[in-house]
């Protein structure tokens, strides 16, 4: 398709169509207003952009040029004071506050499983976002999380008991009862929002009855019963007619546990994402994920289905009030970091466009499917959009990227800040100012992480005329 000469910008048509025809209706952006706004910050922070990738360069000449003269440093004051001088170890200042609001509670309170999947596959993707709550009995028997693995050739029932044994233990620790154990409970009994566990000794409750939650009826005999630990629900499905409820005491055939409580949707190194074509990909399956209407035919077993979001399991709460929990992973969605441009767009000089300005304008106009005044509100419950920012070399590059986000923020009519950072910690000159990094995001930051094998790799790459690293 030919591209769209318009703004000063040189855009693909494909993704123009799809910025135009797919991303923007029903965000209540003007389409020209948002594609100006790109366009400026295009032009106007894609020189800042090269010259941080230039000091880059200019910070490793002196690097290189330095373990040459000097080999591997054994006065460490001396290589400091070097480090000072040529401005890769900068000043540190006093204590930072991070002022950061708005923080949905899966980051800002709840401990959890995170996943990284390639948002280029949305059958990896819907897998990874549905990852919320997941089968304990499945985990157990079809891992060697019981010490071995399961041997073909259908159920087995002994295999079946060491399953069901281990994950009552886990009861008695998470979700302990009164008296006795969860091995020894025959029926359930609910007498004014209190839950009562029937066991062949007589009743007996939970050890702290705030720890339950809720009840769902599915039927006249089965039915789901929610706890809480640590922020996070267990679920206990009681149905005597299933397959393995036929033979439990208590009817009880499964328990499932709130697994993955976030989710990184990855534009950067789980993908290939090199020209417009694979782009649209990229931003579609997000656009899918924030609409909450992205499917995949799924073919397992000779049977096709089609996969899609789960919704929110709701159920009565003690004193009788419907709630919900909610049935997906937060999800996340990484950019790509200051290094890579993308043929999909070209500035006025010709200059392929840096991808992570392209990233963040076009992930952040389609997360107001989400957060805007027109979004469902499904995926943050506070109204906050959260990126993780790869491979920042140090300080300046952080500031660099809460300026673009900044940006973004007014193009689309966002508050300030709505736009959460999780500033990777996968560069060595991040990591020695680590204290400033975090201060030139201190209103939007929400994690740091170590990509360990990104932080290996600047090490050695940094470090290069050292001479061989030693593990």
């Amino acid at each position: 398709m030919t591209n769209v000469e318009k703004y000063g910008l040189s855009i693909s048509g494909d993704l123009h169509d799809f910025i135009v025809n797919e991303a923007i209706p029903g965000t209540g952006v003007d389409p020209d207003a948002f594609l100006t706004a790109f366009a400026d910050a295009v032009h106007e922070l894609g020189p800042k952009n090269r010259m941080l990738l230039k000091k880059r360069d200019e910070l490793q000449v002196e690097i290189d040029a330095w373990y040459r003269e000097h080999g591997a440093p054994s006065d460490m004051d001396a290589y400091q004071a070097f480090l000072r001088e040529i401005g890769y170890l900068v000043p540190e200042g006093g204590p930072v506050e991070v002022a950061t609001e708005n923080v949905d509670p899966e980051i800002a309170t709840i401990a959890g499983p995170q996943l990284v999947v390639p948002v280029m596959n949305a059958r990896y993707a819907l897998n990874a976002a549905n990852a919320r709550w997941g089968s304990l009995y499945d985990a157990l028997y079809g891992t060697d999380a019981l010490g071995d693995l399961p041997e073909g050739g259908g159920y087995d029932p002994e295999r079946g008991a060491r399953v069901i044994a281990w994950a009552k233990s886990f009861l008695d620790d998470s979700v302990p009862l009164k008296g006795g154990k969860w091995a020894d409970a025959t029926g359930f009994d609910f007498e004014n929002g209190e839950l009562k566990v029937k066991t062949a000794s007589g009743e007996t409750t939970l050890a702290d009855a705030k720890q339950y939650a809720g009840f769902k009826r599915e039927n006249e005999t089965a039915f789901r019963l929610y706890f809480t630990t640590n922020g996070l629900h267990t679920l206990v499905f009681v149905d005597p007619d299933s397959m393995i409820g036929k033979t439990d005491p208590a009817g009880i055939g499964d328990i499932a546990l709130e697994s993955a409580v976030t989710a990184i949707m990855d534009c950067e190194d789980s993908v290939a994402a090199v020209d417009a074509e694979d782009k649209v990909v990229v931003y579609r399956n997000w656009l899918g994920l924030m609409k909450g209407d992205l499917t995949e035919e799924v073919t397992k077993g000779g049977k096709t289905f089609t996969r899609k979001l789960k919704g929110d399991p709701e159920f009565a709460t003690p004193d009788g009030k419907q709630t919900s929990v909610k049935g997906r992973a937060l999800m996340l969605v990484r950019n790509v970091g200051h290094l890579m441009t993308n043929p999909a767009i070209t500035d006025k000089d010709g200059n392929e466009v840096p991808e992570g300005i392209m990233d963040a304008f076009l992930t952040g106009l389609i997360a107001l499917h989400d957060i805007g005044p027109n979004g469902r509100h499904l995926n943050s419950i506070k109204g906050s959009m959260y990126v993780v920012k790869p491979k920042m070399h140090g300080p300046e590059e952080v500031a660099f990227a809460d300026e673009i986000f900044d940006r973004v923020e007014k193009a689309t009519g966002m508050k300030p800040n709505t736009i959460k950072m999780g500033i990777m910690d996968e560069e060595r000159r991040t990591t020695i100012n680590l204290k400033e990094c975090i201060r030139a995001a201190s209103a939007r930051v929400v994690f740091i992480n170590t990509g360990f094998l990104d932080r290996t790799g600047d090490e050695i790459h940094t470090s290069m005329e050292a001479g061989p690293m030693i593990r």
